[in-house]
């Protein structure tokens, strides 16, 4: 689980973004004023948040991303099915003992540059990019098996085949090792084999934002046109991709994708109603009875889904560690987090109904696991799961027992008089996130407690979770898939997306005194058993533990998380809108009439 799809067309949208948008005229923002003036050739015009942070497909930790346009794994997923598909390997082959994978690759694949794509490139990225302890990617905590945390091995068996060997059984390795790109050796060997005069890598500074997007090499259907800061990202059809239909035509149907960057969701609907761009997704709860009723005026097609495959959740920084001395969290702030009655306090204080019927119009769905209530591993309220339903005297009760008292102002304070006020970051422009911390400080006001919103950009906020650690609170979304180890990233103790008590930022020492809490280390124990465990049934009560654990003391408060609904033009025909939603999902098969 991360902040990013690293693979396909998903557009879970795990963390709403901003971006700075400036209206410089009608070519620079405006998509209509873009259709107009670009050529006449069959093209998408979509809508972002934000730029990307990078072009280079393992640093990248946010979604969305351009990733899923430029590259593809061996194996991909069908959205409608759930089922495993070929796509760069042809086929697969699982060995009796369930330790060895071998994929067989399919003839005469090609780099979007037209050299050709071999089990070299598979060989290569797996053993010098995605296992390489130098080359800092978040890949690695999905790949680590068993508890010794040992990385698969790979090799090469002839000119077509290659084989992934664990050292024990993985349940979910073909799935994860099989969705992952495959990036070119040929491009990008020197950068792993040269550092730069800091000494890392050259990989690490390598198809960043800054480099010319036409020599961005890769296997997707579309390749990197052009990029122009806080304006749009244009995608161009990749020649080179190896679909075909029947017919021979060249897959995808649709030569061009514009991303126009776009500041806020506000704008983005306003846009859309006025023909400037052709799909937006996810769309707002508020925005949908709108958008449904002007269908046929507008000529577009309004999808709505199941529960969007993301948890939407608040969590409190329990690093109690130091850095130079000094304590990356208030030591009294701390104590407060670290008290697992004060978070459960919050949980019941937070009225997720009025949420719902408020921000979400009533499309949204409480959540009560980090695990997606899709996947056959979660674990249902009446089976055990702990719900925190709104109560303001549970949360009275719980803030007494752990010595919190209101003093003579109505201000909560705990017993050594310290009044409770902290900050709460949400991403700036995501309006319904806004909307969710507003209720969030108003819902604890009536305990007494002050909390100060933040809403910043979205790049400054990864930067203080991942490289500084330096916070109190926030409230995001992570996506995630019906595999729970796909979330295993996040709920290792020494992961780098142990967000809520990392160990350390990428290139800097640990954290002096960083505490494990002995129910953070189970649950990190029970995810590494829960991959190895091939027994489905002995797999659902595994992370079913996982999940009581979860909500008892609750790293992560779920909180309401909205339907898939998604607004597309009718001249985009081939749509075919999944429950988990993703109306690109197909994009390869998607043809536009004009």
């Amino acid at each position: 689980m991360k902040f990013s799809a690293l693979t396909g067309f998903w557009r879970f949208w795990a963390v709403a973004m901003a971006a700075f948008c400036l209206i410089l005229g009608i070519t620079a923002c405006n998509p209509q004023g873009y259709k107009t003036q670009a050529a006449k050739v069959p093209q998408l015009v979509d809508t972002t948040l934000s730029d990307p942070k990078s072009f280079n497909y393992a640093l990248i930790n946010e979604d969305p991303n351009v990733a899923g346009f430029l590259y593809v794994g061996l194996i991909t997923e069908n959205a409608l099915t759930n089922e495993l598909e070929p796509e760069l390997a042809e086929k697969w082959e699982l060995s009796p003992d369930k330790k060895k994978v071998t994929f067989t690759l399919r003839e005469n694949l090609k780099w979007s540059d037209g050299v050709p794509l071999t089990v070299d490139d598979v060989v290569f990225t797996f053993r010098d990019i995605f296992l390489n302890p130098k080359v800092p990617t978040d890949i690695q905590d999905v790949l680590r098996i068993g508890k010794g945390r040992a990385f698969p091995t790979v090799r090469k068996i002839d000119d077509r085949r290659v084989e992934f060997t664990t050292p024990e059984p993985f349940a979910p390795f073909l799935r994860v090792t099989g969705g992952l790109a495959i990036l070119p050796k040929h491009a990008l060997e020197e950068t792993i084999r040269k550092t730069g005069s800091d000494g890392n890598p050259l990989f690490f500074s390598t198809w960043g934002t800054d480099t010319d997007p036409r020599k961005v090499i890769c296997n997707g259907p579309y390749t990197l046109d052009q990029y122009f800061a806080t304006q749009r990202i244009i995608f161009k059809r990749n020649p080179n991709y190896w679909r075909k239909d029947e017919q021979g035509n060249q897959k995808p149907y649709i030569e061009r994708i514009v991303w126009s960057v776009i500041e806020n969701q506000n704008t983005e609907l306003l846009q859309f109603r006025s023909g400037g761009v052709d799909i937006s997704e996810p769309i707002r709860a508020e925005d949908y009875p709108i958008l449904k009723k002007e269908e046929k005026r507008g000529d577009f097609t309004a999808y709505i889904g199941g529960t969007r495959p993301i948890t939407t959740f608040m969590a409190f920084n329990l690093n109690q560690g130091r850095r130079n001395g000094k304590p990356v969290v208030d030591p009294v702030k701390s104590k407060w987090f670290n008290n697992p009655k004060f978070r459960q306090a919050v949980a019941y204080a937070i009225d997720r109904e009025r949420m719902n019927t408020n921000i979400f119009r009533g499309l949204g769905v409480l959540i009560n696991s980090q695990i997606l209530e899709t996947s056959p591993y979660y674990l249902k309220p009446e089976e055990g799961l702990k719900v925190y339903q709104y109560d303001q005297n549970k949360s009275k009760q719980l803030l007494k027992e752990a010595g919190f008292k209101l003093n003579d102002r109505g201000q909560l304070a705990d017993p050594e008089g310290n009044v409770v006020r902290f900050t709460l970051m949400t991403n700036a422009g995501n309006v319904v996130r806004e909307s969710m911390v507003a209720q969030i400080k108003q819902d604890l006001s009536q305990l007494g407690i002050q909390v100060d919103i933040n809403p910043i950009n979205f790049g400054v906020l990864l930067d203080k979770l991942d490289n500084t650690q330096e916070w109190e609170s926030y409230l995001l979304a992570m996506g995630g898939s019906k595999e729970p180890n796909s979330g295993a990233n996040v709920w290792l103790p020494e992961s780098r997306s142990h967000s809520f008590n990392q160990s350390s930022a990428p290139g800097k020492p640990p954290l002096e005194g960083r505490v494990v809490a002995d129910w953070e280390a189970e649950i990190g124990r029970l995810y590494v058993e829960g991959a190895q465990e091939l027994d489905e049934a002995k797999r659902k009560e595994i992370y079913g533990k996982i999940q009581k654990i979860s909500q008892e003391y609750l790293p992560w408060i779920p909180l309401v998380n909205a339907r898939v609904m998604a607004v597309v033009r009718n001249r985009i025909k081939g749509v075919n809108y999944p429950e988990s939603g993703g109306a690109l999902w197909n994009l390869t098969d998607l043809r536009i009439e004009d």
